[in-house]
């Protein structure tokens, strides 16, 4: 590590700490030229992660994008704050736990897919019909009748919902 009062070399570790995130290591150095301190931060570089799009054209992966994307899906639905950031997290650890460095893009929709399905139903569709580019109604009421028919399978996880009396 360079000294940056004199730019000398030759540094030594005076002491070492985890900061309270534990990704970080503080670390305060002297100089054994000049002998003045300085503190360095030290933190693990994750490996760049490359989407591969569907036209075959390359582009690093934006967990942001990815956020965003989950939110618009979540948008006005009875989910906890935090439901879009916690999958994209969950979605990126996936991703760079595969350790490959180039992902297809459309493993990155289906996991986005799988998120949101256990998520939420209407924000799976919503999301469904713009990744799956439904051609007409008939693709989106399968996609529907395919949810309802698992959603039965598993059996009923919420108490319905009534609707209100109008009048």
């Amino acid at each position: 590590m360079r000294c940056p009062q004199c730019g000398g070399r030759d540094t030594r570790v005076v002491d070492s700490r985890d900061l309270d995130d534990s990704t970080t290591v503080r670390r305060r150095r002297e100089c054994a030229a000049c002998t003045a301190r300085f503190t360095t931060y030290e933190r693990v570089e994750a490996a760049r992660l490359v989407v591969i799009k569907r036209d075959g054209s390359r582009q690093e992966f934006d967990r942001d994008k990815l956020a965003a994307g989950l939110r618009k899906a979540l948008t006005r639905r009875p989910v906890p704050d935090g439901a879009a950031d916690q999958a994209a997290d969950q979605i990126e650890a996936e991703l760079r736990a595969s350790g490959l460095s180039e992902i297809p893009s459309s493993r990155i929709g289906h996991l986005a897919q799988e998120r949101l399905r256990a998520i939420d139903q209407i924000a799976y569709i919503r999301f469904a019909s713009v990744y799956q580019s439904f051609e007409d109604l008939a693709d989106l009421k399968r996609e529907v009748d395919r949810v309802i028919a698992e959603r039965d399978e598993e059996g009923p996880t919420d108490p319905p919902r009534r609707r209100a009396a109008r009048g």
